[in-house]
């Protein structure tokens, strides 16, 4: 399918890039995106046989195969993507890029943080937190939705229609939205029962996802969050590992590392200031958190360890109104 629908699109896949060489730099693995002149979207057409050593960037990005596939592999896991599926991978993932002796692709990088603060967007963060390999098997109900999505995504984007970034991010809204619903429906499916009750646990859990989003930085804890939203601390943790694939402190500390990767790119911040604004009691937690320090703008070794040997106490956490 996906190589006969690019056959037919005679779109020109050169013009609209001619800033663009294809090359793609890092900086201690951390890639600067080259996104398209007073945009912040960047698509191409790609043969290259080229393979990528680890690196990351803050934009989301996209592999489409048209001809042969294409090989991603991200925490030691590799991932083939065939023509006619999607991988979408995270920003600010650390990812190697394989190539094949031949082949044809499309590369989409698009920066999201312009939809980050639309209510509702920090539950379908939860979902892409990990790589999406989307593709038939793994996405039965949507896989046709969303990969018609991306192809005209595409197609605007070569068309250089007036309106162009408007409507790439209008689908790729809609995009997310399908994965949304598409992920809720997978999990009504696992609890079952009264339809009033389904919704109130999805609204309990898409207001508790934008509540981490804004106070992950503060002293929350598995007990209180499943007391103020009314659940058990055991009914609580099987529902959240049921609705967003990790364990409440998994993707607390996610979410932290998340936000400290953001932070080291301000150099006027200390190392220990970004692991408190992050929501790291010391710089010692940060480290045996995830390493975020690895896949920042700056590296920070063992020798730093000694500045942050003093834990320090967070403020208080706010009520929780769910």
């Amino acid at each position: 399918m996906a190589k006969a629908q690019f056959k037919k699109n005679y779109l020109d896949y050169y013009t609209v890039n001619e800033d663009y060489s294809g090359e793609r730099h890092t900086n201690n693995k951390e890639e600067v995106v080259q996104f398209k002149q007073s945009s912040s979207i960047r698509i191409w057409y790609n043969e290259q046989t080229v393979s990528y050593d680890e690196h990351w960037h803050n934009a989301m990005e996209v592999i489409m195969p048209v001809e042969n596939h294409y090989q991603v592999v991200i925490k030691g896991t590799t991932y083939t993507i065939q023509p006619g599926e999607l991988l979408i991978i995270p920003p600010n993932e650390l990812h190697r890029l394989i190539a094949p002796g031949s082949g044809i692709r499309f590369i989409f990088l698009l920066d999201i943080s312009l939809i980050s603060k639309i209510k509702g967007y920090s539950s379908i963060q939860a979902i892409y937190a990990q790589p999406l390999h989307i593709c038939k098997d793994n996405f039965p109900y949507v896989y046709e939705d969303i990969y018609q999505c991306f192809v005209q995504i595409r197609n605007e984007y070569f068309n250089k229609n007036e309106f162009a970034d408007l409507t790439i991010y209008s689908l790729l809204i809609q995009m997310l939205v399908k994965l949304g619903y598409n992920h809720v429906n997978s999990f009504n499916d696992e609890n079952p029962g009264r339809m009033e009750n389904q919704k109130k646990y999805v609204k309990k859990f898409t207001e508790l996802m934008d509540y981490i989003d804004e106070h992950y930085m503060e002293d929350l804890t598995l007990e209180n969050i499943a007391d103020e939203i009314g659940f058990s601390k055991f009914h609580f943790s099987r529902l959240f590992k049921q609705y967003t694939s990790f364990t409440f402190c998994d993707y607390l500390t996610h979410r932290r590392i998340k936000a400290a990767q953001t932070l080291l790119c301000n150099e006027e911040l200390s190392i220990t200031e970004i692991a408190l604004q992050a929501g790291f009691s010391s710089m010692l937690s940060a480290l045996d958190a995830g390493k975020f320090i690895a896949i920042g703008c700056r590296t920070v070794t063992a020798e730093c360890l000694h500045v942050a040997s003093v834990a320090v106490t967070l403020p208080a956490i706010p009520a929780y109104s769910g």
